[in-house]
């Protein structure tokens, strides 16, 4: 049997639960129940249609964006935005179409897919569901740059100027 002050105490115990619980947001009562109503992260379930390769931590970034590279629906790039106003890769979203799981890593015949592996900093490690690990691109040193994919850029871009300003100055002395 309870002694008269622990049935007071109870009494009091309840109130003041009761009060709180009534003063809480439906969301809110929900995250307090050890069985709460949360929803599965994406990807953790393995039943998406995408891998997801992160490379770098969501932590980083205040927001962010997702655009296709390549063709629609096979490759996409999710770009988050830092704090500093830059871009970077957050993570990588490859079509279980064009990819499949191998082991603990991810394989692909289709070239987009490979060459994007390729370039990552190490094989994307599986961590659940259809989630991977993988580091970013290998930072390249300043005594190797420019590397010969930034030279090619260059050239071309010149390239490209040079014959605007042309087609440019030849619609100006024929209007004369």
């Amino acid at each position: 049997m309870a002694t008269q002050k622990q049935t007071k105490a109870s009494k009091t115990n309840i109130k003041k639960a009761q009060l709180k619980w009534k003063s809480m947001t439906k969301r809110q009562r929900a995250i307090a129940q050890p069985d709460g109503l949360k929803r599965k992260k994406p990807g953790t379930t393995g039943e998406g249609n995408f891998f997801r390769i992160i490379v770098r931590d969501k932590e980083q970034f205040s927001s962010f964006k997702v655009h296709d590279v390549g063709e629609k629906g096979g490759l996409e790039r999710v770009a988050g935005r830092r704090p500093s106003g830059s871009w970077a890769t957050h993570a990588w979203l490859v079509s279980k179409d064009i990819a499949h799981r191998y082991g603990d890593t991810i394989k692909s015949d289709v070239s987009a897919v490979k060459e994007l592996l390729g370039k990552l900093g190490s094989k994307p490690k599986h961590v659940k569901g259809d989630i991977f690990k993988a580091k970013p691109e290998r930072n390249v040193p300043e005594k190797d740059k420019p590397t010969q994919a930034q030279k090619n850029a260059w050239t071309k871009n010149i390239k490209k100027a040079q014959l605007k300003k042309k087609s440019s100055t030849r619609d100006k002395t024929s209007n004369m």
